[in-house]
């Protein structure tokens, strides 16, 4: 059974990707960020809870973001799952480790899309005008990446140490990179 994160820096493409990873290879898809988005738009108390703190480009508490993980992973039943924009900490890398393990599920792969700063503020400055985003503004954008740098990065080191981390060029056309990530994925299938 395949566990796939999708990792990257805020604009590198793992919303558009991983729709399509998750058509070829029938995973579950659990994204944080849709998640929270649809706890928004109906309002509920977790959305209001976020909405604030996402709309500054922060990021929410680990113990908020793991039960949501937790759920998500009891509904995949017996798919395989992938992640999008999940672990963003080490200390929720590990609380994924212990959630595989609790559900005798194993992490596949980290795929992690590299793609140019520059880029990925074109991007996203791109999305906002398209989707209406608001936390894709120059101010937030600013935030997001201090925020990445800071508690994101690092997870890549974390499964750098454990042998799952996978650089795969996230520039140019999407079928390009979906190329090329499921070379990666293909390898470990």
């Amino acid at each position: 059974m395949l566990n796939i994160i999708l990792f990257g820096a805020p604009g590198a493409g793992k919303g558009t990707q991983s729709r399509e990873i998750v058509k070829k290879y029938d995973l579950a898809y659990i994204s944080t960020g849709e998640i929270l988005r649809k706890e928004i738009a109906e309002e509920t108390e977790l959305g209001l809870k976020a909405k604030d703190v996402i709309n500054r480009g922060e990021l929410l508490s680990d113990e908020l973001i793991i039960g949501i993980i937790e759920h998500a992973i009891e509904q995949a039943g017996d798919k395989g799952v992938l992640f999008d924009g999940f672990p963003r900490t080490v200390k929720q890398a590990e609380a994924l480790e212990a959630l595989l393990e609790h559900h005798e599920r194993h992490l596949s792969i980290v795929l992690s899309l590299s793609v140019p700063r520059e880029e990925l503020i074109q991007r996203m400055l791109k999305r906002a005008e398209i989707e209406g985003r608001v936390d894709d503004n120059e101010e937030v954008i600013q935030n997001r990446f201090k925020e990445y740098e800071a508690k994101t990065k690092p997870v890549a080191d974390f499964y750098v140490q454990k042998g799952k981390l996978q650089k795969v060029d996230g520039t140019g056309a999407v079928e390009e990179v979906l190329n090329r990530l499921t070379i990666e994925i293909d390898k470990i299938k």
